[in-house]
């Protein structure tokens, strides 16, 4: 899941303020806290002509550190390490079973200099306004369910290795550039070349509205996969948001452009609203895919038969509602329709949260 622990806490359930981080050490202008969840969920989903599967399953159950320490009054050093676990099986799992992110930097009156493993740029701020739900989101630019025709190959490596500067805000304006670096050394380096992407994002924010636009040009994820040369394309996209109270709605447009034969040009129409009704949340997109016509095939060079035609289209709808059962605890169940061929991937999940 892409979601992060603090975005689960805030997009996740509104009480989630309440639920504080345990303070290890605080003093002399340096801070350390510890923080987590445990998330268990059961869902069903649909296999299309298999009929469907359920489980219960751990839903991205996290324990993470962060910290903080002020170099000058102007200066302040940070840093944040989260990990996951596996809290449906946690015999059969080893305990912590692998990172989720981890990150450091500065920040101050100048801005804020990342350097680590963390989301994309156009994760946090094209794509999750819509949907950064418990489990079900819409498809996009990065992951398309069902969709072998729209997708990155070796996406799973995109939060790794990146540097970003994000600018404080100018009468509302903010702008975010950044790269990812590849050495040649690396083994998520299919290339066999050192190479550096390129990201970056502005936004402007006036009162109760904003607005996003983000490009990223996936330098990194072009190469050889399979025997076959892979050129990943281009993402971009634009999203605005207004808040009413506690009623938020944002509007997407998204479009992944690649040349390559292994994959289809794509866009992304949505719109996704989330209404905090005072004991947790209620929910909902809708989204448009519209796939481009071409020579479908998969990352081993195959002609793809019989699944996907020209031109497809696609109506995802995801409803989903939250309830809180104190400052730490929270239920959430949700459905997806994704229109898929015999309705593949569509399903249901129910789950409880417990924030520390």
């Amino acid at each position: 899941m892409k979601k992060t622990l603090l975005a689960t806490a805030i997009a996740g359930a509104a009480f989630a303020s309440g639920a504080q981080a345990a303070t290890i050490y605080n003093e002399d202008g340096t801070k350390l806290d510890l923080y987590g969840n445990i998330q268990m969920a059961y869902k069903s989903i649909d296999q299309g002509a298999d009929g469907s599967e359920d489980e219960i399953f751990d839903n991205g159950s996290t324990v993470g550190f962060a910290g903080e320490h002020l170099i000058t009054s102007d200066l302040t050093g940070y840093f944040k390490a989260e990990f996951e676990h596996e809290s449906d099986e946690a015999k059969n799992n080893g305990g912590l079973r692998g990172g989720d992110q981890a990150y450091m930097g500065l920040k101050g009156s100048f801005g804020d200099a990342r350097l680590g493993s963390y989301d994309p740029l156009i994760d946090d701020w094209i794509q999750d306004p819509i949907t950064n739900n418990e489990f079900f989101d819409v498809s996009d630019s990065s992951f398309s369910r069902s969709l072998d025709s729209v997708r990155l190959v070796g996406e799973q490596s995109r939060e790794g290795n990146k540097f970003t500067y994000t600018s404080p805000s100018f009468s509302g304006v903010q702008f975010a550039v950044g790269t990812q670096y590849e050495g040649d050394a690396e083994d998520e380096n299919f290339s066999g070349s050192s190479n550096a992407s390129a990201f970056g994002g502005v936004k402007y924010t006036a009162d109760a509205f904003s607005i996003a636009a983000v490009y990223d040009n996936l330098d990194n994820l072009d190469g050889t996969y399979g025997g076959v040369d892979v050129d990943a394309g281009d993402q971009y996209g634009v999203t605005a948001q207004y808040t009413i109270d506690t009623l938020r709605i944002a509007a997407k447009v998204e479009r992944f452009e690649t040349d390559n034969a292994d994959t289809e040009d794509a866009n992304f129409y949505a719109l996704g609203a989330r209404y905090g009704y005072g004991n947790g949340d209620i929910y909902g997109a809708y989204q448009y895919v519209d796939v481009g016509a071409g020579d479908l095939r998969n990352t081993l060079g195959d002609t793809i038969s019989g699944d996907y035609e020209a031109n497809e289209s696609y109506n995802e709808v995801i409803l989903g509602a939250t309830y809180n059962i104190s400052d730490a605890m929270y239920t959430f169940v949700e459905g997806a329709m994704y229109d898929r061929e015999d309705d593949k991937e569509d399903g249901v999940a129910v789950g409880a949260v417990y924030l520390f």
